[in-house]
């Protein structure tokens, strides 16, 4: 994921849209390398918050509604911001170039009561991102960070210091500098990966954004610029001239693209490559920034909160899968009984025609009328032979009946602790992490550390609730106690039923309070099981449904979301959320 140049166009037009005209009333330094600035529109709508942060792991600029609180004392940095534009009123925020830069440009009224502007400059550099005030004449009045010729060779980044930007490392800057289609092909370096060359040699193009050109283009993007063709270089110039139109138009498509549930990427302009599912489009690339952010730490919190328990499942999973490799193999050895039973039949038949130490018997199978050919002991006679065989047929009988159950439970319980995985990785609160902990106390995974007895206090989470678009209830179990409690406690026997058929996943009921449901309520129901299995980032998943007085707990009652059913449908369903959630 990347904060590229495009997406940079997408917050200046953005932020110059909202912000021209708007008086900055507040500002605050909430932490030692960003800058919250408090503004109110030109609108005269209610205040928005824009945060400017140079923090070096991840540097970010975005409106924010949330009010961050601020050291009682004020940094240097933020006592200059406020002498210099607080109470300014910004003329235009903008971007040079592709670079990933903003100039907020602010008018003020100095200490005479003389107008005067400044600039805000965010730089967003990776672990060099920085926030510099520029005065009308481009010197530096003070910055977040300062860099003195100690720490770069480059740029001197100090009070007083003439203000220029550095060159990107010989990047060519499409906007700024736009590359004839003769010269494109000079322009990638011919030793690297098509998409890499596209990363290496201009301005503000990320990775995923290079793919994405590739892909547009139907060029393969590992293929090395040197052995791509002239006229496919050029698709891939037409491709990326079209996508800097719709930049300079304005025209951007901010979405969150998710993989198993966790955002993965994000940009202003469609990423194709990552298909149609878990695309979670925005009106604002502020609140896409917010909601990348923000549920990314949330799952990197629940993914560290969950670690003990990831790490019980997958090592039990692995030893099940081991055991149920090896019981299949002795499974298969033991379908040679028959073949045992055979030879103790045919000797009892045959046997008479034996001379003394004979080492073979050569038959006829009076099944098939096929010859057989059965190999002896010579030291046994042929009833001797034909009992050994036998004893041989009794014990792979035996063991093939005891290895059959074995070989079923083994298997259920690797299906069972698939779905504690998944489970565990949609789990986004501390409550259904408790649920998923009960869950494995139950079925004897891990001990009970809190020696509560099997009927006390339970975690509070509760099934998922969403309504469908003809206002059907539809109820979707986030675990497997949860699964049991969607099933078999909120369904009712008219009431359907919902599972993938291959993936782990949600039990998921559409209510349908004796009304009859029409084919898009069965759609979006099926879309919702869809995306609460595993298969979320297929394009299509077999979803199975039945009225729920189908399904049934095994005779044995085993593990907890576990139900057997032999009448049902099928649908092929695209993952999704259509139904709005209560």
């Amino acid at each position: 994921m990347a904060f590229d140049g495009i997406t940079m166009a997408c917050m200046a037009k953005e932020l110059n849209e909202k912000l021209s005209g708007g008086r900055i009333s507040r500002v605050t330094q909430p932490e030692g390398d960003a800058i919250l600035l408090t503004i109110h529109p030109d609108s005269g709508e209610g205040n928005v918050r824009l945060l400017l942060s140079a923090n070096a792991s991840i540097p970010l600029v975005y409106l924010t509604p949330v009010n961050l609180p601020a050291p009682q004392t004020a940094p240097n940095f933020c006592m200059v911001l406020r002498k210099y534009i607080q109470g300014g009123r910004i003329l235009s925020v903008t971007q040079p170039g592709l670079e990933r830069v903003l100039h907020i440009r602010v008018s003020h009224l100095d200490e005479m009561g003389d107008p005067g502007e400044k600039t805000l400059i965010f730089e967003l550099m990776g672990k060099h991102s920085n926030l510099i005030l520029v005065d009308e004449e481009g010197r530096i009045l003070d910055s977040v960070k300062h860099i003195g010729a100690g720490i770069s060779s480059v740029r001197e980044v100090l009070p007083g210091r003439e203000y220029f930007l550095p060159n990107t490392r010989s990047k060519r800057d499409l906007l700024r500098e736009p590359a004839a289609k003769e010269e494109f092909p000079g322009l990638l370096p011919g030793n690297k990966p098509l998409s890499d060359a596209l990363v290496q040699a201009f301005t503000g193009i990320s990775p995923a954004v290079a793919r994405e050109f590739c892909l547009r283009s139907g060029v393969d993007g590992d293929l090395p610029v040197s052995e791509c063709t002239g006229e496919q270089l050029e698709r891939v110039y037409i491709t990326m001239e079209d996508a800097l139109d719709a930049v300079k138009q304005g025209s951007f498509s901010p979405a969150i693209y998710m993989e198993n549930g966790i955002p993965a990427e994000y940009a202003a302009i469609p990423l194709s490559h990552f298909g149609k599912n878990g695309v979670r489009s925005f009106d604002s690339v502020s609140a896409l920034i917010c909601a990348f952010y923000s549920e990314k730490e949330k799952h990197s919190r629940m993914k560290q909160k969950s670690m003990d328990l990831r790490h019980i499942v997958q090592t039990v999973l692995e030893r099940d899968v081991k055991k149920y490799d090896l019981q299949r193999a002795q499974l298969k050895d033991t379908e040679k009984r028959d073949k045992y039973k055979l030879y103790g039949e045919l000797l009892h038949i045959y046997g008479y025609e034996l001379g003394p130490e004979a080492k073979e018997l050569s038959c006829e199978d009076y099944h098939t009328g096929e010859t057989v050919r059965i190999p002896l002991d010579p030291e046994l006679t042929a009833m001797e032979n034909a009992a050994k065989f036998y004893a041989r047929y009794e014990k792979l009988k035996r063991t093939n009946e005891a290895l059959s159950e074995l070989t079923k439970q083994v298997y259920e319980e690797i299906e069972h602790l698939k779905s504690v995985l998944q489970f565990l990785n949609m789990a986004d609160s501390e409550e259904e992490l408790s649920q998923v902990r009960q869950e494995l106390v139950q079925t004897g995974f891990i001990r009970d550390r809190g020696g509560k007895k099997k009927g006390g206090p339970q975690a509070k989470a509760k099934p998922l609730h969403f309504v469908s678009s003809d206002g059907f209830d539809i109820y979707v179990g986030k675990n497997n106690l949860q699964n049991e409690e969607v099933t078999f406690k909120l369904a009712s026997g008219g009431d359907w039923w919902f599972h993938s058929k291959k993936y782990p996943g949600s039990h998921v009921i559409l209510k349908t309070e004796g009304r009859e449901v029409p084919d898009r309520a069965f759609e979006e129901a099926g879309a919702v099981a869809a995306y609460f299995s595993a298969g979320r980032d297929q394009e299509k998943v077999e979803i199975d449904y039945t009225l729920k007085k189908n399904v049934k707990k095994p005779g044995s009652g085993g593990a907890p979301g576990y139900v057997i059913y032999y009448t049902n449908y099928s649908m092929m369903a695209a993952p999704g959320l259509p139904c709005s959630c209560v």
